[in-house]
C-alpha cells in the first residue's frame, strides 16, 4: 500500500526547485517510462498488476505493484496510464554542438507544452542537441517530459546563457533564426550544419540574439488577402522549419 509521505514525495517532484534538489523527475505511461527506462536510472516504479504482467524491463528495475486508485493519486495527469516512475536526472549534461550537423537553440521558450513538442520534432528530424537560454521551460517538468513521448531519451538539452554561447561558435557556423523581416525559407540556401533559433511564444528571437542571426528566414503566409492567423506556435514553426531543411538536404 502506498503511503501519503510516498504520494507527498512524488508531488514534491512537479517543483523545479525539488527537482534540481532531489536531481530526480517523475515519468508517466507505459511509452515515455518505457523509452526513458532505457537511458535513465530508477529511483522508484509504480503499476498496475496489468503493466507489470506486460512490461520487460531490466533486470535491475522492480516495480512496486499499485492499485488504479493508487495510481491515480501517485499521478500528474488527469487519466493515468498504468505506470509512473521516478528517475534520475543525468549527472552532466554538456552544453554541445556538432560542428558538422544542424543544432537547435530555444531563446525563452516558456510554454512545456511547446517545448515537449519540439524535443519530439528534433528527435523525428534526427537532431541530437538542443541548447536553451535559462529562461526556457525546465526539460524535466513533468508535462514536457509527457510532451516528449519519450524523445528526451534521445535529444541532448542543455542550459546557458546564449550570447556567450553563440559569439563562441566558428565565425562560419551558420546561424539560422526566424524572424519577421527573414528570407522566405523556401527560396533560401540551406547549409546541412549550423544552428537553428527558435524564440519566445509572443516576443520572439531577443534584440540581443537577433542581432547574431547571420541567415535569417521567414516561414511565408499562403493566405492570399483577407484576415489570417498572426503568427505560427513555436513548435509548429519548429516543425515546418526542420522539415524543410531535411527536404532540402534529402533531396
Amino acid at each position: 500500500m502506498i503511503g501519503k509521505n510516498t504520494i507527498k514525495w512524488v508531488h514534491s517532484l512537479e517543483m523545479k526547485k525539488n527537482r534540481k534538489r532531489e536531481h530526480l523527475f517523475v515519468a508517466e505511461g507505459p511509452k515515455v517510462v518505457g523509452d526513458l527506462l532505457a537511458h535513465y536510472r530508477p529511483r522508484a516504479v509504480f503499476a498496475t498488476a496489468e503493466w507489470n504482467g506486460r512490461a520487460s524491463l531490466p533486470s535491475y528495475v522492480t516495480p512496486e505493484t499499485v492499485s488504479d486508485d493508487e495510481l491515480r493519486r501517485l499521478s500528474f495527469l488527469q487519466h493515468p496510464q498504468q505506470v509512473i516512475a521516478v528517475l534520475e536526472m543525468d549527472d552532466d549534461v554538456s552544453i554541445s554542438v556538432s560542428p558538422e550537423r544542424l543544432s537547435l537553440v530555444l531563446d525563452g521558450v516558456q510554454d512545456p507544452g511547446n517545448l515537449g513538442t519540439i524535443i519530439r520534432i528534433a528527435d523525428w528530424f534526427g537532431i541530437d542537441n538542443i541548447v536553451c537560454s535559462p529562461d526556457t521551460a525546465d526539460a524535466y517538468n513533468p508535462k514536457v517530459v509527457q510532451a516528449t513521448m519519450g524523445s528526451l531519451a534521445r535529444v541532448n538539452v542543455s542550459y546557458t546563457p546564449l550570447l556567450p554561447f553563440l559569439t563562441s561558435l566558428p565565425a562560419d557556423m551558420p546561424i539560422y533564426g526566424t524572424l519577421l523581416d527573414g528570407s522566405d525559407i523556401y527560396a533560401s540556401e540551406l547549409s546541412s550544419r549550423g544552428i537553428i533559433i527558435m524564440g519566445n511564444e509572443g516576443n520572439g528571437i531577443s534584440q540581443e540574439v537577433r542581432a547574431l542571426v547571420s541567415k535569417p528566414l521567414l516561414i511565408p503566409n499562403f493566405r492570399q488577402g483577407g484576415d489570417c492567423a498572426e503568427s505560427l506556435n513555436v513548435a509548429v514553426a519548429t516543425a515546418i522549419t526542420c522539415a524543410e531543411f531535411c527536404r532540402r538536404l534529402n533531396k
